[in-house]
């Protein structure tokens, strides 16, 4: 399956893409070797005719506890459809006083706090082994490429917003919250912030060559300061509905600019002038081909229909192996 057109894929919750400008051209529910992802794709157009395709990260309604988000079937999903870059938005907790809650942040490192029952590969049940690099978890290029943009819609929002970059982000497995212990502990450990939802869709971007950063958006404090009461999903619900309008405005500036620059790239421009676009597009871009480098070598052992399995996500490497 393929929507042409479509380079942007938004993972977030469902009102991000009632966006005033945006025109809904359809949904699509595309099954994948992983299952369905966790809503129905909503691909939209602005009124240039940028295409973006947009998933509920916890299904319509928010039905989905973090643990059991399909994250496999919606990376897989946006793949299918032709989306080359993903940009993210969730909540998080600061770690740092400094990172009040209404501040975005672009995060470039994570720590892993899952337990193991969030599955984190394409690879996981397949006879085809792969490691693939995950030093840098987020697109860096993406996000510097994003910084200037979001900072200066930030700006021009007039609300006293901050943008942070360069920070570290825990993600816990939950449902619960953190004890005061353990947000302590994480503070210790470097960390600035903390949600439940980036793992393992920045891993699963990775394998599948596509390139992804994260918005977060701080909506409390955690649990860590002594002088605060620990957090709840009310505090939580609350600063999540006001950081969700700057969220449509970091939206609505982008999407056009990011289309641009992915859609030059693919077109191959050459023409004069348009060099500098079609090398940031190639910046952007810069997960596509990592995998060629992270795939162990096959054997007769390995099982032809997992070539199969693979090929819906990686088919430069697995389609000639079925």
């Amino acid at each position: 399956m393929s929507e042409e057109g479509v380079l942007i894929g938004v993972i977030g919750g469902s009102g991000l893409y009632q966006l005033d400008n945006l025109t809904i051209i359809k949904t699509v529910n595309p099954e994948t070797p992983w299952g369905y992802p966790s809503s129905p794709i909503t691909i939209a157009a602005l009124p240039s005719g940028t295409k973006v395709a947009f998933i509920a990260r916890h299904g319509i309604g928010h039905v989905i506890p973090p643990s059991r988000v399909p994250g496999t079937a919606n990376i897989a999903a946006l793949k299918s459809i032709g989306v080359t870059a993903i940009v993210s938005f969730s909540a998080v907790g600061s770690l740092r006083e400094e990172v009040s809650p209404g501040s975005f942040v672009l995060p470039s490192q994570v720590i892993d706090r899952t337990k193991g029952i969030r599955d984190p590969s394409f690879f996981t049940e397949t006879s085809v082994v792969a490691h693939a690099m995950f030093g840098d978890p987020f697109s860096n290029k993406l996000i510097a490429w994003l910084e200037p943009r979001v900072r200066k819609v930030l700006e021009e929002e007039g609300k006293g917003r901050k943008l942070f970059t360069d920070k570290t982000i825990i993600c816990m497995e939950g449902p619960q919250f953190s004890t005061r212990a353990e947000s302590i502990m994480y503070r210790q450990w470097g960390a600035d912030l903390i949600n439940m939802s980036v793992l393992p869709e920045s891993k699963l971007a990775r394998e599948a060559e596509i390139s992804y950063a994260l918005i977060a958006m701080a909506t409390d404090y955690d649990s860590w300061r002594p002088q605060s009461d620990a957090v709840t999903a009310h505090d939580v619900v609350q600063t999540l509905h006001d950081n969700g309008s700057a969220a449509k405005l970091v939206l609505s500036s982008i999407l056009d600019d990011l289309h641009l620059t992915l859609h030059k790239h693919h077109l191959h421009i050459q023409a004069k002038g348009e060099g500098e676009a079609v090398a940031v597009a190639e910046a952007l871009l810069q997960e596509k081909g990592t995998m060629k480098f992270s795939i162990m070598p096959t054997s007769p052992q390995q099982n032809p229909e997992d070539f199969k399995k693979l090929a819906f996500i990686l088919p430069e490497y697995f389609s000639k192996t079925q």
